[in-house]
């Protein structure tokens, strides 16, 4: 076990460093300067979370097959394609000098600790590997396996469109990713929908259509909302933010909290000398990602405007070939990337296609998130906003005056042509995808006081053309968010707690009148599915019955209703996952019209082809849920219940006690703010008006520390469960490690 309560030397600090923990492990850094803070975070996280960090480097490096062998190789040449280790490296050189001294600080504070620890972690014992050093760039890679998570859908969804427009036709391609019938943009602008007739399918397509399931997509993305002071009644803005991620042991963020003196308080604020910032870090990096500073807080959604283009080239475009030769436990692979002016190449139904990705732009990456440490309003921070190296993001902000503000944060290439398939190599644009944009679009204190997320389209339809779709949410649960926050006038830290946990189903209500219409031309038949659907209860409750038969029921016509399309796709190398959200809105319309062509050839009419994707996905959820083939077995809790898995235990089921979080029933489901899947959700819930933080809420699944044995592994995990929330202050002290600068002896 790493020490918690220790005093230890170090040659790389200027004054003495204190890193305390609190009752939820929480890492309470005081230090003399930010540099020192730096040092002081990369401690704690290397004490705490290491082998998460090394997973995090490797896995956008494309270096997991040096532990994990041959079984990460196709993973790793995935990676090794963005070839960002070069890239890392590149922009470290390029950095400020105080955000190189930052990252020089944290590095060394991450490697002291790892010499610290005299025995290897049990994963580096269980794989049969040693940890490596952390270097500087390992920092930026870190923040390119976000990239990765957020903005890896919007690389496949171009390519997915290239080909089912190669395949179908721009009238098929309009039809499918026409704007949803769900829009919540912040100026409430529409956008219309598909206006043509439903495009035909050929007979032959129909007949040679495979039943398979289209994969579900990881719904990467967040919740958000602000209201400002005129409704609080106390003289300060609120902000909510629930970022939702793919769980894994340990969670992905590790709360902490920063005190050091103030060098940038105003002749104003002259009493306030020490800056505390509270929040949560992503391990592997020295900022606080989500947080506040008693002045300012702050927030972020996954934005999916459009940031990558495929760019179709000929066969006289000039291509190098790069080697990315990858290691394993015992041996090496030659690996060869083709790389064009364009970007890294690939080759798809036997055209090739280079990839332009914000990603692998110099100001992909960088430091400046650590300046909103020291931004005192919303105004400020939004001046900041177009400096951030981070992956495109919906930033929100609460301030102490009251303000509420939204703006675009992150790398936004200057390009002006977004397209959704690939485009020729005539419309590139190279100059404007090595710039930045310098503008982007912001909302301060709207005039219903009301701000709000959730990653659909919160842009103008205006603005939507300039920066185009990477990939957007429905608009469901943004447009659930902005009902209820329209029928309040005044919130509380729990009433936004409550709507974080609204699971109430507005989007399925629908279906189930649907379903209900379907089955009861049999009544006798489906007399007990009818029963459990009628009485649902409206809401993804752990208790409903009915809730599953529908969601199931659904998913199950989307994929036999699209199958012709889907077949056709994977003998492209593609498919419709990357896009599958895009396709409520066309189901609805094939519903209304029943176009015969859209029928498959053994079924009479639709009515037989909703009861027959009706009775499949009931049975399927019998087989897999229900031995007995009960219908009271399939609720809702049962079948999508929460399990938090360490990924050691998903290939060493017997480690699962030892390793897992403990398994709960579900509470939750997309298309409504309170997301959760199986090992999806809000990988943290956080409520905050600055300079009111002691009723500020921090809740996370899972501990703070990756040891098995430390009592903070699963410390938190329990109230979060169970749906109660932990406080984002720290509480009563219980470690103290303290860490003293070297001083020579005369």
């Amino acid at each position: 076990m790493p020490s918690l309560s220790n005093t230890i030397i170090s040659e790389d600090i200027s004054a003495p460093v204190t890193i305390e923990r609190d009752t939820l492990g929480t890492a309470i850094i005081t230090a003399n300067s930010r540099i020192d803070a730096s040092y002081a975070i990369g401690y704690a996280h290397s004490q705490d979370r290491f082998f998460q960090m090394d997973l995090l480097r490797r896995n956008s490096a494309g270096e997991l097959s040096e532990i994990f062998g041959k079984a990460a190789l196709d993973l790793d040449k995935s990676r090794r394609f963005h070839q960002l280790r070069k890239r890392a490296q590149h922009i470290f050189e390029q950095l400020p000098e105080q955000d190189k001294a930052s990252l020089t600080a944290y590095t060394k504070g991450v490697n002291q600790a790892l010499a610290d620890q005299t025995v290897l972690s049990f994963e580096y014992l269980l794989t049969n590997s040693s940890p490596r050093e952390w270097h500087e760039t390992d920092s930026l890679l870190v923040i390119y396996s976000m990239y990765l998570d957020l903005q890896g859908n919007t690389i496949k969804r171009d390519m997915a469109l290239t080909q089912l427009q190669q395949a179908f036709g721009n009238d098929m391609l309009a039809f499918l990713i026409q704007p949803s019938h769900h829009q919540a943009a912040l100026d409430n602008s529409q956008i219309a929908l598909y206006q043509g007739s439903i495009p035909q399918l050929e007979e032959q397509i129909l007949i040679s259509a495979i039943d398979q399931d289209i994969e579900e997509p990881v719904e990467v993305g967040s919740n958000n909302w602000a209201v400002t002071s005129q409704l609080t009644g106390t003289g300060r803005a609120m902000l909510s933010d629930d970022m939702h991620l793919s769980f894994a042991v340990p969670i992905i963020w590790y709360r902490a909290q920063l005190n050091y003196p103030n060098t940038h308080r105003s002749d104003a604020d002259k009493s306030n000398n020490i800056k505390q910032i509270t929040g949560v870090s992503l391990p592997g990096a020295p900022a606080i990602v989500v947080g506040s500073n008693g002045k300012l807080a702050w927030g972020f959604t996954n934005s999916y405007i459009d940031t990558a283009d495929w760019i179709e080239i000929s066969s006289d475009t000039e291509i190098e070939l790069e080697y990315e030769p990858i290691d394993l436990p015992e041996g090496q692979v030659n690996y060869t990337v083709q790389v064009s002016k364009y970007g890294p190449v690939k080759t798809v139904a036997g055209i090739d296609y280079a990839l332009s990705w914000v990603g692998h732009t110099d100001y992909a990456v960088n430091m400046a998130l650590l300046s909103l440490e020291n931004a005192q309003s919303v105004e400020q921070a939004t001046e900041l906003a177009t400096q951030i190296g981070i992956p495109a993001q919906n930033m929100l902000l609460a301030d102490a005056q009251g303000n509420a503000g939204w703006k675009i944060a992150g790398a936004v290439p200057a390009r002006d042509n977004p397209s959704d398939t690939a485009q020729s190599t005539n419309g590139y644009q190279q100059d404007n995808w090595q710039q930045q944009q310098a503008v982007m679009p912001e909302m301060i204190n709207p005039d219903n006081n009301r701000i709000w997320t959730a990653n659909s389209r919160v842009l103008s339809a205006e603005a939507q053309l300039r920066y185009g779709d990477g990939g957007y949410a429905l608009g469901a649960r943004a447009a659930q968010i902005r009902d209820k926050l329209l029928a309040n006038n005044n919130f509380t830290e729990d009433d936004f707690y409550q709507l974080q946990l609204d699971n109430e189903a507005r989007f399925l209500a629908p279906w189930q009148q649907y379903l209900l219409s379907v089955l009861s031309e049999q009544p006798v038949l489906f007399a007990e599915d009818i029963k459990h659907i009628s009485s649902w209860g409206e809401c993804a409750c752990a208790d409903s019955v009915g809730y599953t038969l529908v969601r199931k029921f659904r998913t199950a016509l989307i994929d036999q209703t699209f199958a012709p399309i889907e077949t056709e796709l994977k003998q492209r190398s593609s498919g419709l996952s990357a896009i599958k959200r895009y396709l409520e809105t066309p189901m609805w319309q094939i519903l209304n019209q029943q176009p015969a062509t859209w029928l498959p050839k053994n079924h009479a009419n639709w009515q037989s082809f909703a009861v027959s994707a009706y009775q499949d996905s009931t049975a399927a959820l019998l087989k897999k849920h229900s031995p007995k083939k009960k219908l009271t077995d399939l609720r809702w809790g049962k079948v999508n219940q929460l399990t938090i898995q360490h990924p050691f235990s998903k290939q060493l089921p017997q480690l699962s006690r030892w390793l897992d979080m403990p398994t709960i029933e579900g509470f939750g489901d997309s298309f409504m703010p309170a997301v959760q899947g199986k090992s999806f959700g809000a990988s943290q819930r956080f409520i905050v008006q600055p300079g009111a933080e002691q009723d500020a809420i921090m809740s996370i699944p899972g501990g703070q520390s990756g040891h098995p044995l430390s009592p903070y592994y699963r410390n938190g995990y329990e109230q979060y469960a169970k749906q109660k929330h932990t406080p984002l202050l720290p509480t009563e002290i219980e470690h103290k490690l303290v860490i003293n600068p070297f001083v020579e002896s005369h």
